[in-house]
């Protein structure tokens, strides 16, 4: 390989107007100057270096119709070949316009899939919508006002359905401009009637295994939108602001093991803190920490005795602004069996219970203990069978059970205060002030949550947690990292509820009965809902009598009642995270088949990516996915979250398409969009605004420049009848195959391991390191001055339609329509060829000979040597001596220049002189004013085996010959005629 930087000389930007191969012609040539300049092979292309805006968008729209990309994919789809790949996508939510997290999600998938299907894959992949859900539900009613709390179940669902299809075809249609290959013709939409009819046997199958059941127990609470919801769904408010309390509890019981410590005619209270007030009437419990050591503390300034963790007793003392003096101290196991008065429902007890869950962070080491409105407390509850009464509804509002002074006050707002107002009335309230913390939030209305106690239906994920987490070792994740980060996830998951009280959804195919509520679901209620569901949708549940949805013929293989009209269909629907996880019963062709790539965002690894993962094990023990491919998220080029009020929204489709204002916002095209996700590190936060896009536009024209470069000298040259056999090559020529195979072997494997940054750095390695600033500024004056079909031409001919094709193959997949427009403009295309329809790059193992590197590179040092000591000059002007001693390096550059003196050999071609002379001692008649330089070059061969560093010099004179008129190049025996070289070459064309 090249280990030496090369030296960019000047004037390596391709000629495009007739002028001389070295310089522009001078206005005082004489005619027969020009004749000869005309002789001159200049490229020849119509292929433009650039587009202007408008161009651009009716150029790739040009291209989208003639190369067929709405047809490649069935195209694909019908060769026959056993390789079958399958990423499969998920869904995007249909609720809004398509924004660049899209466009980083869909163009990666595209860029696999087009990868996939040029080395002969047969590619699946079905594009798919989430259509159900609140977020749906709330912005289809958002311009109703209050008036949408009148609507039917049935109205609410035919507004969610319209709006989820005007948001997919919107989205759609940017998919399909944005270059994306896919079957869109058959997409899946999760309110499909087949779709719904799939996930509804997946949860019978699941409920069936054990693995689904009903409960009462705390779940998280929208109070905002009146919804249980799963963990995923929330987003965490780091700056939410709580009420927090210290309050009293009363010791009505002392703990018998505290007798001799506790006088039972003084007035002692267990000290809690909390930032949820609202919850002290729903309390049964006090809970501390068995191993822990508590004190008994007498405050300074009021007198009065608390129980507290030692380790809590300073820090609370300073946030009450007093002190306490330590009385006794004690384990936490002694607090057994001791009672507390309940500090705000007089006559009600709070045992003091043993409890794990209790840290001592914060607070006071006691923790008050409210089963309906805590994940840890109702634990606690299971195991003391402590009553799990919840005194909240649905609009997070306290009930009659709470009392009168507290009905139908909203717990987090006016609740709050009347519970604070209780406790300073029974004068158990020792403080309150604002805590700031981090406190979930529901994700879509962007409002606080409750944790509330209400009868659900689970998966137990416990059950399910230990099959999933092996068989997810299994799977390969890239980055490697977000394997852990799942496992742990899964780890700390016990329970997922699923069940959603909305209308826009599947519904849970259960039956209550009208006086017991208990629930039927079995075998024969749920395959007769099935069957209606493939026939109607699932509209069914609400549009249908439950005689129909019920028939007394399934009531009674049931085995209930003979009477149908004992039961009514439940109004829950599933969990949206249950819809789009059971995607691969849907989508992927074979029940047993699992997807070759699920690829999304880093949020989906507690989402889409879990939920598909626990559905498909609960029900076909095993994973849906062999491979999980996790990306970042998309923020503005200040690293900022996007948001329309900061105004530094990209908006993909005006990057493609402009904006209003042409110059802040041009036309970049879908290729712009496309470069940036291929050039970013997309396993972190990507970045996107005006210069990341100004710089991608940059980095396409400059690759345009090359390929311009490459059509133009390739007009004329057709490779099956004029290319030249590899051991004909010349050495440069050969080596450049070198170069190429290696670049093919790295950028497939880089395609392969999902690095497309990395495409994108070996593709720029070589477009301007090793094409445009070695080989083509070494071979130009070969390509423009031999005669058309001399070997030595074509042999730079054949390299050069070679490393072409090998360089539209390798940014195919990242730039479709400029691989496309390529093809268009190549001198010797076959109609109707498509770069993805011809195969992947196809390097020859033959190309690579290391052997090949040590005289190419022997040759570079001598040529940066030399031309370092003449900066700015035209190394034409030069004659070159190199002289070096006999041995192992003259024996190699002897196979560059076989004869003493030359102007046309390889040696010479490389070291870019007028003429080189291959010595082994200094030449006796050195002229006077002559340069010597002297350099040294490491020859490593056999793989080390033979490995010794030899001295050479360089001695460079002014040319004593005239200027060629048409070469340029110092080698003609006068200014009005040409070298013998350039005599041969127009004698060849003259003769025609």
């Amino acid at each position: 390989m090249l280990t030496l930087v090369r030296c960019r000389l000047p004037g390596t930007r391709c000629p495009w107007r007739v002028r001389a191969a070295s310089g522009l012609s001078s206005s005082s040539e004489s005619t027969g100057q020009k004749k000869y300049r005309d002789t001159v092979l200049l490229p020849h292309t119509d292929f433009p270096i650039r587009r202007s805006p408008g161009d651009i968008v009716s150029t790739e729209l040009r291209l989208q119709e003639e190369s067929h990309f709405l047809q490649l994919y069935n195209k694909q789809r019908a060769i026959k070949t056993k390789k079958e790949f399958s990423l499969h996508d998920g869904p995007p939510y249909a609720n809004g316009d398509p924004h660049v997290g899209h466009a980083l999600n869909k163009i990666l998938k595209d860029i696999t899939n087009r990868f996939h299907v040029m080395r002969g894959y047969k590619v699946s992949y079905v594009p798919g919508w989430d259509c159900h859900g609140l977020p749906i539900e709330l912005r289809a009613l958002a311009d109703m006002g209050e008036q949408s709390e009148h609507l039917s179940p049935m109205e609410i669902r035919t507004r969610a359905r319209a709006f989820a299809e005007k948001a997919i075809e919107k989205q759609k249609a940017s998919f399909i401009r944005w270059g994306i290959m896919a079957d869109w013709e058959n997409c899946y939409y999760t309110f499909d009637k087949k779709y719904e009819a799939k996930q509804l046997d997946v949860f019978y199958k699941m409920h069936e295994k054990g693995h689904i059941y009903q409960d009462y127990r705390p779940v998280f609470w929208s109070p905002s939108t009146r919804t249980a919801l799963a963990e995923a769904e929330l987003e965490y408010n780091q700056q939410h602001v709580s009420r927090s309390i210290y309050a009293k509890f009363p010791l009505q019981t002392p703990p018998p093991k505290l007798a001799s410590v506790i006088d039972s005619s003084t007035a002692i209270s267990a000290l809690v803190w909390t930032t949820q007030p609202w919850t002290i009437p729903a309390n049964q419990a006090v809970c501390y920490m068995p191993d822990t050591a508590y004190s008994l503390v007498k405050c300074a300034t009021t007198g009065e005795l608390y129980i507290l963790a030692s380790d809590r007793a300073d820090s609370t003392a300073l946030s009450l602004g007093t002190k306490f003096e330590v009385i006794s101290t004690f384990k936490g196991t002694d607090l057994e069996s001791g009672v507390c008065d309940h500090p705000t429902v007089p006559g009600r007890s709070s045992a003091l219970l043993a409890a794990n869950h209790v840290t001592m962070g914060k607070g006071t080491g006691l923790v008050h203990t409210a089963p309906a409105h805590g994940i840890e407390d109702y634990s606690v509850a299971s195991h003391h069978k402590l009553p799990v009464d919840c005194l909240v509804d649905e609009a997070g509002c306290f009930t009659s059970g709470a009392g009168a002074d507290l009905e139908n006050k909203a717990v987090l707002e006016d609740g709050n205060e009347a519970v604070i107002q209780m406790l300073l009335g029974s004068k158990n309230l020792l403080k309150e002030e604002s805590f700031v913390h981090s406190y979930p939030y529901d994700w879509r209305t962007k409002k606080p949550i409750i944790i509330r106690a209400s009868k659900q239906w689970f998966v137990n994920t416990a059950n399910i947690k230990d099959k999933a987490q092996e068989v997810l070792k299994k799977v390969k994740f890239v980055p490697a990292s977000a394997a852990g980060r799942m496992l742990e996830m899964l780890d700390r998951r016990t329970y997922w509820c699923i069940s959603r009280q909305r209308s826009w959804g599947v519904p849970i195919p259960v039956f209550y009965h009208k006086e017991t509520r208990e629930p039927l679901l079995n075998r024969h209620s749920v395959s007769h809902v099935i069957k209606l569901v493939e026939q109607f949708g699932s509209d069914v549940w609400w549009t249908h009598p439950v005689e129909d949805l019920l028939p007394k013929s399934v009531l009674q293989q049931a085995g209930g009642s003979t009477n149908v009209q004992d039961f009514e269909p439940g109004r829950d629907v599933l969990d949206i995270w249950f819809d789009s996880g059971t995607s691969w019963a849907c989508v992927l062709e074979d029940g047993d088949q699992r997807a070759d790539v699920y690829m999304e965002g880093k949020d989906q690894l507690g989402g889409w990516f879990q939920s598909s993962l626990l559905t498909s094990v609960a029900t076909r023990n095993k994973a849906p996915y062999r491979n999980v491919i996790v990306h970042g998220f998309t923020l503005s080029e200040r690293g900022e979250k996007m948001s329309k009020s900061v105004g530094n929204v990209v908006d993909p489709d005006v990057v493609i398409n402009g904006g209003q204002d042409e110059v802040t916002e041009p036309a970049y095209g879908a290729d712009v969009l496309r470069w940036w996700v291929a050039e970013s590190n997309v396993f972190t936060e990507v970045t996107i605004g005006p210069t990341v896009l100004n710089s991608a536009r940059d980095d396409i024209n400059k690759l345009r420049n090359t390929l311009r470069f490459m059509l133009g000298n390739l007009s004329g040259f057709t490779p099956e009848t004029d290319s030249v056999p590899g051991p004909e090559m010349y050495i440069i020529d050969q080596f450049m195959l070198h170069l190429l195979h290696d670049y093919a072997s790295k950028v497939t494997e880089a395609y392969k391991n999902y690095e497309f940054g990395k495409v994108i750095r070996l593709l720029e390695a070589l477009v301007s390191r090793d094409l445009s600033s070695f080989y083509f500024s070494i071979v130009k004056d070969r390509l423009y001055c031999e005669e058309e079909r001399d070997p030595r031409r074509r042999s730079c001919q054949t390299v050069m339609a070679k490393a072409l094709d090998i360089l539209v193959r390798s940014f195919a997949p990242v730039l479709p329509h400029l691989a496309e427009e390529v093809f268009q403009y190549l001198p010797y295309r076959k109609d109707g060829d498509s770069v993805f329809l011809t195969g992947w790059i196809a390097s020859n193992s033959m190309w690579k000979k290391p052997g090949l590197v040590e005289a190419v590179e022997a040759a570079c040092s001598m040529r940066d040597l030399f031309l370092g000591a003449v900066p700015g000059r035209n190394a034409a002007e030069y004659e070159l001596t190199v002289v070096i001693e006999p041995g192992l390096l003259f024996e190699i550059m002897e196979t560059l220049q076989a004869e003493e003196t030359s102007s046309t050999s390889q040696l010479n071609e490389l070291l870019m002189a007028s003429q080189t002379s291959l010595v082994s001692e200094v030449p006796l008649d050195l002229a006077a004013g002559a340069t010597v330089l002297e350099g040294s070059f490491l020859i490593n061969l056999e793989g080390g085996d033979i490995c010794e560093e030899e001295t050479y010099k360089v001695i460079i004179q002014p040319s004593t010959k005239e200027r060629c008129p048409r070469c340029r190049k110092y080698t003609a025996q006068s200014s009005l005629t040409p070298c013998p070289r350039c005599l041969e070459a127009v004698a060849g064309k003259w003769s025609q």
